[in-house]
């Protein structure tokens, strides 16, 4: 019985021990390398996802917003004060341990900051999570054989009419000057508000503006858009003419991203970039076949949904990151640097740079990609 004892008391004592510094170095070394390993799988899985999507179809490429490369010198920095604080507190420095890690943590969030600032700039620019390259919705009439641009809707202004051209509005066939589009704008916008329960109220109609509804001249009957037969507009109408409010308030045209084509942002098929002209697409000069001509209205911005996904992402896992920076933060106010302080300090900055490097990858391939 006595040996018996003897044996379970030895074996308590085994397994209390622990682990030696080396193996448990090792160990959470292994892990960090795994979690890095799945995440750099997962964005060469969206990387290549965006190279097959952009084989067969329309793609549109834009330059990436100022502040993400804001956020690019901020993490460069933020990584070389992190591993600063590495070598400091492992001569145990806690004075400069302390500084760079708070540095850090404030790097790390101006990273976040300037993510969304970016993601506001791409919002500005007409680029969204989901939407389409084209406007369908509220587009402005097409153009036809005569010259004149036919559709649902198209104005006269001071007797002449407007035409479209890309994001731009023409009046005797050159873009609007800032200050006719600016009289365009207030006149149309009275009906960006418009409701099946709050119809419209036609304000403003003045002389300068005669506007068209499938090449019939509206007039105003007490504050009612009136057809030459006498009929008013059908509520779907309507909301057709509330688009095109939205789309000329927003200074949009034919397209959702704001700017020229072929010097803001450039249109892509199969690796070529196309040409828009009069409202029809060509290549080198030559106009492309009736689908082609459609295929673009019917297209979504798939690019852009691409840009915020994969850029997101990395920003959650800078987010979960910056989690375990406040626990740096913490650490660096201990009295005293344990192996367990160091060696936390330390994985915290492997993952940390891993992520400043696949930021830069993701930027170098979206700019020499997108």
């Amino acid at each position: 019985m006595e040996n018996e004892n003897e044996k379970l008391n030895t074996s308590k004592k085994d397994f209390s021990h622990e682990i030696a510094p080396e193996v448990k170095k090792k160990m959470k070394m292994n892990l960090v390398y795994v979690g890095m390993f799945s995440v750099a799988m997962v964005f060469a899985g969206l990387t290549s996802g965006y190279i097959v999507s952009m084989g067969d179809s329309i793609w549109v490429k834009f330059p990436l917003p100022k502040a993400f490369w804001i956020s690019t010198v901020i993490i460069i920095l933020s990584s070389i004060t992190f591993q600063i604080t590495v070598l400091k507190a492992n001569k145990d420095n806690h004075k400069t341990t302390k500084l760079l890690a708070i540095t850090t943590l404030i790097l790390g969030l101006l990273f976040v900051y300037f993510q969304f600032k970016g993601y506001g700039q791409l919002i500005d620019k007409g680029s969204h999570l989901v939407g389409n390259i084209m406007t369908v919705e509220g587009r402005y009439g097409s153009v036809g054989e005569d010259g004149r641009y036919y559709g649902y809707y198209e104005l006269k202004y001071n007797g002449k009419f407007i035409g479209i051209n890309g994001n731009d509005y023409l009046l005797n066939g050159k873009k609007m000057s800032e200050s006719d589009m600016k009289t365009f704008q207030e006149f149309i916008l009275q009906f960006e508000k418009m409701n099946v329960k709050n119809p419209i109220t036609v304000k403003n109609p003045g002389s300068k503006f005669e506007l068209f509804y499938k090449q019939q001249p509206l007039t105003n009957k007490e504050g009612k858009l009136i057809l030459p037969d006498g009929k008013t507009l059908e509520y779907v109408d309507l909301i057709r003419l509330q688009s095109l409010a939205i789309n000329v308030g927003d200074g949009r045209g034919d397209f959702f991203i704001n700017g020229e084509i072929g010097n803001d942002f450039h249109v892509y098929y199969k690796g070529k970039e196309l040409e828009y002209e009069n409202r029809e697409w060509k290549y080198k000069g030559q106009r492309l076949d009736d689908y082609l001509q459609t295929k673009p209205l019917e297209s979504p911005d798939t690019s852009s949904s691409y840009l915020y996904v994969i850029t997101f992402l990395h920003l959650l896992h800078i987010i979960g990151t910056i989690f375990y920076l406040i626990k740096v933060v913490k650490i660096s106010f201990s009295n005293t640097y344990s192996f367990e302080n160091k060696l936390s300090i330390k994985l915290g900055a492997i993952f940390w740079h891993f992520l400043g490097l696949l930021w830069l990858y993701l930027l170098l391939f979206l700019l020499f990609i997108h």
